[in-house]
């Protein structure tokens, strides 16, 4: 089987420079719809399920080879090679904006910019550093999540999304989450809220946009800042929109901070 058939791949418009859709946790690449139809007309659009998500074949997910960050950067690589991209524009959401960091540090020849929605690399407070979490908020979080994932799904989601006036946003990400391969769901939400890449950010060569939400309970302002200050030459954007997921609560906006980044 193919990178391509395992991870639902799915080309489109008419432009020739790649731009490369890399949804968020529990999610899929119909997350993206609102944001796609505005690059179609110049862009070649990649949109893909990470492995255990969406449409995605998981006959071969094994934790062993799915253990790190890592492993989801070398699928994103894979599609790369496979459709033979170059000068890739990758925009990440949430936890694929660090796994488009990785990727882009092991081939950066590959890539022309990042997009960085919601970033976080690492979400545990440590001495210094400010990630949003404790450790023991954290080890709750997974506990939850492994104990009762469909009841922690549906609690979790409208916190994540925000916009409370508009329930129906939380509910479309609790039914994502509740949909995803159970296994890998849980597999990826402890490697994803335990993972550390600050170290990799100064790595960074690639150019980058960091889209920072306002009351981003995930990604807190802090985050997004210490992204901007670590990796080099990068541009922070800090956006009104709220909640974590701006692809869906606030897709003009999110719009019009991609294009601008691109046209500059």
């Amino acid at each position: 089987m193919t990178v391509t058939q395992k991870l639902n791949v799915k080309v489109s418009g008419q432009g020739t420079q790649p731009m490369l859709f890399a949804h968020g946790y529990g999610c899929d690449q119909k997350m993206w719809r609102y944001i796609t139809p505005a690059f179609e007309n110049d862009y070649k659009i990649i949109l893909f399920d990470h492995i255990g998500f969406g449409n995605s074949d998981v006959s071969d997910y094994t934790i062993a080879k799915y253990s790190t960050l890592e492993a989801y950067a070398d699928d994103v690589l894979e599609i790369i090679n496979e459709l033979d991209l170059q000068d890739v524009i990758y925009v990440g959401h949430s936890v694929s904006a660090m796994i488009g960091v990785l990727a882009s540090i092991k081939q950066p020849e590959r890539f022309a910019k990042l997009v960085l929605i919601g970033p976080s690399p690492c979400y545990v407070n440590d001495d210094n550093y400010i990630g949003g979490f404790t450790e023991e908020n954290i080890n709750g979080l997974i506990s939850t999540l492994e104990s009762d994932y469909l009841s922690w799904a549906q609690n979790i989601a409208p916190v994540i999304m925000g916009n409370a006036d508009r329930p129906e946003l939380g509910q479309e990400l609790a039914d994502s989450f509740c949909s995803s391969n159970l296994e890998v769901a849980k597999d990826f939400a402890r490697i994803t809220f335990l993972s550390d890449n600050r170290h990799d950010l100064p790595k960074v060569t690639v150019e980058a946009l960091i889209l920072q939400c306002t009351d981003d309970v995930i990604a807190p302002e802090v985050v997004g800042n210490y992204v901007h200050e670590n990796v080099a030459g990068s541009k922070l954007v800090k956006m009104q929109a709220v909640g974590h997921c701006p692809n869906l609560s606030a897709p003009e906006e999110t719009i019009d901070a991609i294009k601008n980044f691109l046209n500059r």
